[in-house]
């Protein structure tokens, strides 16, 4: 395909991205900086195909949020709410269990849990619901608990970070989500999540997680009120440690959903930055595998653009999703197995079901008899 490049700091970039080497911190601002998002994402699809040729991964998932409470106070955040607000929510064991369940067939792969800093559950609660999930489903992956999640349950509980994750694990959860990174500048997070832990120790926790093992995703939280630069150190500092550990497996940029937070005043993300952002992350997360259109934030319309861009992933079916629809998100909160299918067809590329580990799922249409 011949693109005619007209930001003339790109095409030095583009030398770099045929011969394979790394990108440098300076590159990713000339990229974030420039409005040649085709030659931009040109770059990027040619790093993609590379890596994964016409292949789009999705998988079959069910998301599960068993508490909307949450001791933070968030201004990027509509989801969590005080222990006492009467619109508050908190499931019971067996809710969690059978919400679960609820349409529950086969064919699903993966459930993916998190919730809120909920101030009274125990550590051996969240334990006793992951052996439950276990037991009712073995054959599901466990992705559960932010790395905000596990920092906070270690403080609340007062025991090791590798204490909390150790008795997890050995409870059922087979890897972790990566939500709850936002932007790692501190400026900025302290505007936006002062309640949270700061980025180091965001960064810390996946390193104690990856070193024992477990697997785990990535993000960043885009379109609020960081800059360029910030994005690019968010980048640069998930990278390194990628090179330390290589437990990522998944980078998912998030477009900020302003609604009903105290950040509403903030304009949404456009189809362009979405673009933007999902290509730029495939150009300079050289070592992380997987790239994620995470189609309930950015629609499923661009998260199909966007397979020509730089992603390999599309997400899942997940069912049920309530943090960002609370943030206003007017995406549907599922999508059958069968939409995505067509969504990917129709980016030319080949669809390939997977499981949380990227391993390909083969079976029988049968197996579908709810998700289809």
């Amino acid at each position: 395909m011949n693109i005619q490049y007209e930001d003339r700091r790109l095409p030095p970039i583009l030398a770099k991205v045929e011969k394979g080497e790394r990108l440098s911190a300076e590159d990713g601002l000339a990229l974030y900086r420039s409005s040649d998002l085709l030659a931009v994402g040109h770059m990027a699809n040619i790093v993609r195909e590379r890596l994964h040729g016409n292949v789009t991964y999705f998988n079959v998932n069910r998301h599960i949020n068993p508490t909307d409470v949450c001791v933070a106070s968030c201004k990027l955040c509509a989801f969590g709410k005080r222990v006492r607000d009467p619109k508050a929510y908190t499931m019971s064991l067996e809710e969690v269990w059978q919400r679960a369940g609820h349409g529950w067939s086969e064919a699903v792969t993966e459930f993916h849990i998190v919730g809120g800093l909920h101030p009274e559950i125990t550590v051996d609660w969240y334990c006793e619901m992951l052996a439950g999930l276990k037991q009712r489903f073995p054959k599901v992956h466990l992705k559960a608990f932010t790395m905000v999640e596990v920092a906070y349950f270690a403080k609340r509980f007062k025991m090791p970070v590798e204490e909390v994750l150790r008795r997890l694990k050995a409870a059922g959860m087979d890897s972790m989500p990566g939500g709850g990174a936002e932007i790692f500048n501190e400026r900025v997070r302290r505007i936006i999540c002062d309640h949270k832990i700061d980025g180091n120790e965001w960064l810390e926790v996946a390193r104690v997680a990856h070193k024992m093992g477990l697997k785990s995703n990535c993000t960043m939280l885009y379109g609020h009120i960081e800059n360029e630069e910030d994005r690019v150190d968010h980048l640069m500092r998930l990278r390194a440690l990628q090179d330390e550990t290589g437990g990522f497996v998944t980078y998912i940029p998030l477009a900020f959903h302003p609604d009903h937070t105290p950040l509403e005043h903030v304009p949404k993300t456009t189809g362009f930055a979405d673009l933007k952002n999902i290509a730029i992350a495939r150009l300079m997360l050289d070592n992380v595998p997987h790239i994620k259109a995470y189609w309930v934030m950015m629609t499923p319309k661009i998260a199909q653009v966007a397979q020509r861009f730089g992603a390999d992933d599309i997400d899942g079916t997940v069912v049920e999703e309530r943090i960002y629809h609370d943030a206003g998100a007017d995406t549907s909160q599922g999508l059958r197995r069968s939409e995505l299918l067509r969504l990917i067809r129709e980016a030319g590329r080949e669809p390939v079901e997977r499981d949380t580990a990227y391993n390909r799922v083969e079976r029988s249409e049968n197996a579908f008899a709810i998700l289809v």
